[in-house]
């Protein structure tokens, strides 16, 4: 399979480029800046992509050069720590555009190279779920994360024509850079999750929103 990760170089990212080489697949990779190990992994690594850039997205498309995936994981994110008492509206718009805008950025560049079977999924975050919403804060990555449940949910009604299944992936709590290595499994362990979400989705899945671990969860 020709598989993509959108934000591969760290983290989960990273786990996931890992385990669909470890499967056999061909890996494509996108990172800002490519450090660490993944440039010297095995997967085709594109660099310089910023989600929040339109020529980025453009430029994407331009370097798979014609090549139909049939699976993509949008990963890249940013979280902030802000409460209602020190709330900044630069750093919710950041988060808002990374978050939100990015994902549906990238997929409307990736329209090209998705054909009948292809999935795509999108890693979201139960701190988008409104439901779910018991402990305030973080206003600008609930607010980002709810908004992008909400483009994966047209993303999901516009391609079911196309034979495009559509994901909503919240990974867990993971231990990364984003949550200051706190959590409660690796990002292997996620990453494990994940690809079993994606390898379940189908056409009467699509647009559903999961825990890596299976569980739904609510809106």
């Amino acid at each position: 399979m020709n598989v993509l990760i959108v934000g591969g170089n760290r983290g989960i990212g990273r786990a996931l480029v890992q385990g669909y080489l470890n499967r056999g697949d061909s890996v494509y990779a996108t990172c800002r800046t490519t450090h660490g190990d993944l440039a010297t992994s095995d997967a085709t690594v594109i660099s310089g992509i910023d989600v929040r850039r339109d020529e980025d997205a453009a430029l994407l498309s331009q370097q798979l050069d014609g090549l139909k995936l049939d699976l993509v994981i949008i990963n890249a994110g940013v979280l902030k720590r802000d409460t209602l008492e020190d709330l900044s509206f630069d750093d919710i718009r950041l988060q808002i555009e990374v978050n939100a805008l990015g994902p549906l950025r990238i997929a409307r560049a990736l329209l090209p190279h998705l054909k009948a079977g292809s999935k795509l999924g999108i890693i979201t975050s139960r701190m988008g779920s409104i439901t779910d919403n018991t402990s305030g804060n973080y206003y600008g990555y609930r607010m980002s994360k709810a908004a992008v449940n909400c483009a994966g949910a047209s993303l999901a009604a516009d391609l079911e024509p196309s034979g495009v299944a559509i994901a909503l992936l919240h990974p867990g709590y993971v231990k990364t850079d984003m949550t200051g290595g706190n959590g409660d499994v690796l990002p292997d362990f996620s990453a494990r999750g994940l690809m079993a979400r994606m390898e379940a989705l189908s056409m009467e899945s699509t647009g559903g929103f999961w825990h890596a671990q299976g569980e739904p969860l609510p809106w």
